[in-house]
């Protein structure tokens, strides 16, 4: 697509026919997002609790009916970014050609078809008559200087200047055509209406491309970094509608981890990295080369009997590793993928992927419910050993919470927040055992939790609870004395320590910190050892009974400590978010605000 090689067609070329064609790409792309939203969280969650062969074939077509939307909503809007992007780009040099083309006529020049301009000579030494002046002129002309090498006609370097122009506005128009082109042709799809791997993987690569095509139209310099939440949403609101569309279609990933934007905004964008990742980790899984066996038969019939596979060894050290990632990330991807298919199953709300990221040990945030309207707003934080592979089983837990805390709510609106947005500590020794890791995770807590009280409308616009599991408690536990959490409650189950040896010195106050700690959990004692407690002075008792005294150190699950001790039935360290469990009631309970109906120890 070369729509302007020449400076006729640089000066007649309609910009406005590209931004009407881009209006309508972007109506195209707005539409198919909608109907995703439609065919996700409608079609999909009236079927997704039958059974039968005829429910999974159903269900099959409905999820590639998603993606097609999806797809589409995607390459639909990149259309429009770029032919907006064109647009624009290609307004400076045709306001060039023709203050040039206006120059030219004022001084009654002629600019011929191939550019060069034609002048009437005004020397007095030179015989009279009409010259040529041609791009790439010596000497542009320069009013008071010489004008022109060797010249005393000033209207010869008059004439150098406006061809110089002419030149120079056509160069830069094609460059910008060159570059959108190459592009455009590429935004095409595969024949058929099956939006596959290849095909969404197709769609990141030009999602890439035209990050670079449209630079200077659409810079991801302007995108807001390491600024608050409330400076995120000062952006997004000073956008038109237009340009948010433009941000998210071009740089979703960016987009999305902004703390602060809504939380339709952040998961419509989140989506589509969730989408195009997995189908590239996909690809990738399927280039390898199928594992031979690990162990054969021993061939000198010697012992041992089996030996590890020579050509096993090759594979492993070829593929092993990058295997072993990719496998992992496609099992968290897998998981956040399931909770989406689960909506309307026993009424769970739609849900919102508010953060992701497959590098290092992953990020993923998701919430069951729009957060932004909860009355109600629960906010996990997992332990040890979190990370994107496994993060199944927190979105579990935050199932289970939502379901419970509606019990406890009903009438009321309520999201339960996954929060793994941070590097959790990856094993008990020595990881778990260092603060460092809460001192790094507790800002970018505090960060989420400012964005998700700026998107609800300020403080008290929805009752808040900080959940924090195993080290994410440490987490929690630094983030209140470090700054404002933004939370009504705090819930710890099974803490190692808050880095405090008081309830009273987080930011909610003592009457708002609620401990769960099952009676064979060994991380309580585990977090003393660590020091991951806090040191006081008092007197240590136990059901009431004194058994210490002196300058102590107390962990949550410590009567010293100072907070509700709430009743646990579950036993070990993972199990309080059991069903119908008093460990999840009570969690619950104080979800809803109802803390009357605690019960404690």
């Amino acid at each position: 697509m070369r729509v302007v090689p020449t400076w006729q067609q640089l000066r007649d070329v309609k910009l406005s026919e590209y931004t009407d064609a881009a209006d309508g790409w972007g109506k195209v792309s707005s539409r198919c997002n909608a109907d995703k939203d439609r065919v996700d969280n409608g079609m999909y969650a009236h079927i997704t609790a039958q059974k039968g062969e005829a429910a999974d074939a159903a269900r099959g077509d409905v999820h590639q009916l998603s993606r097609n939307y999806q797809y589409l909503h995607t390459e639909c809007g990149l259309i429009r970014t770029a032919l907006n992007g064109l647009a624009a780009e290609l307004a400076a040099p045709q306001r060039k050609l023709k203050q040039a083309l206006e120059d030219a006529e004022d001084l009654k020049f002629t600019v011929k078809p191939d550019g060069s301009v034609e002048y009437p000579s005004a020397s007095t030494v030179l015989a009279p008559g009409t010259h040529t002046a041609q791009d790439g002129a010596p000497v542009p002309y320069l009013p008071g200087k010489a004008e022109g090498i060797g010249s005393t006609d000033p209207n010869k370097g008059k004439a150098e200047d406006i061809a110089q122009r002419l030149g120079d506005a056509v160069r830069e128009a094609n460059e910008v055509d060159a570059r959108y082109a190459g592009v455009l042709r590429e935004l095409r799809a595969e024949p058929g209406l099956t939006v596959s791997d290849r095909t969404l993987a197709d769609a990141a690569r030009d999602t890439r491309a035209l990050q670079d095509a449209a630079g200077k139209y659409a810079d991801d310099g302007k995108i807001p970094k390491d600024r608050s939440p409330a400076e995120n949403a000062a952006w997004w609101k000073g956008l038109t509608q237009e340009q948010r569309d433009e941000y998210a279609t071009l740089y979703p990933a960016s987009v999305g981890a902004l703390d602060g934007l809504p939380s339709t905004v952040r998961d419509d964008a989140n989506r589509m990295v969730l989408a195009e990742t997995r189908a590239q980790t996909r690809l990738e899984l399927d280039s390898i080369p199928k594992a031979p066996q690990e162990y054969v038969q021993n061939p000198s019939g010697q012992y041992p009997a089996v030996v590890r596979n020579p050509a096993w060894r090759e594979w492993d050290e070829k593929y092993g590793k990058r295997f072993a990632e990719l496998t992992a990330n496609e099992k968290g991807m897998a998981a956040i993928q399931s909770r989406f298919d689960a909506t309307g199953k026993e009424g769970l709300p739609e849900a919102y992927l508010l953060g992701f990221d497959e590098k290092g040990t992953g990020r993923a945030i998701v919430a069951n419910g729009n957060p932004d309207t909860a009355d109600h707003t629960a906010v996990y934080v997992p332990g040890t050993t979190s990370r994107l592979e496994g993060v199944g089983g927190d979105i579990n837990r935050m199932t289970e919470t939502w379901l419970e805390t509606q019990r406890w709510a009903p009438g009321q609106n309520v999201s339960t927040v996954t929060w793994l947005g941070y590097d959790p500590p990856q094993s008990i020794v020595p990881e778990a055992m260092e603060k460092g890791w809460a001192h790094d995770g507790s800002p970018k807590l505090l960060r989420f939790m400012d964005g998700l009280e700026t998107t609800q409308g300020g403080a008290g616009s929805s009752h808040t609870t900080v959940i924090g599991h195993s080290y994410g408690s440490t987490v929690v536990g630094d983030a209140s004395q470090r700054g404002d959490l933004k939370a009504d409650d705090i819930v710890v189950a099974g803490s190692p320590g808050m880095l405090t040896g008081k309830a009273g010195d987080l930011d909610t106050g003592k009457d708002h910190v609620w401990s769960e700690a099952a009676w064979d959990d060994p991380v309580p004692a585990g977090g003393k050892v660590a020091g991951l407690g806090g040191y006081t002075w008092g007197v240590e008792t136990w059901n009431g009974i004194p058994f210490n005294a002196g300058y102590v150190q107390t962990v949550p699950s410590d009567e010293l400590f100072g907070a509700h001790r709430m009743d646990v039935d579950t036993s070990g360290h993972s199990d309080y978010w059991t069903r119908d469990s008093e460990s999840l009631k009570n969690q619950a309970k104080v979800v809803a605000g109802r803390y009357d109906d605690v019960t404690e120890d």
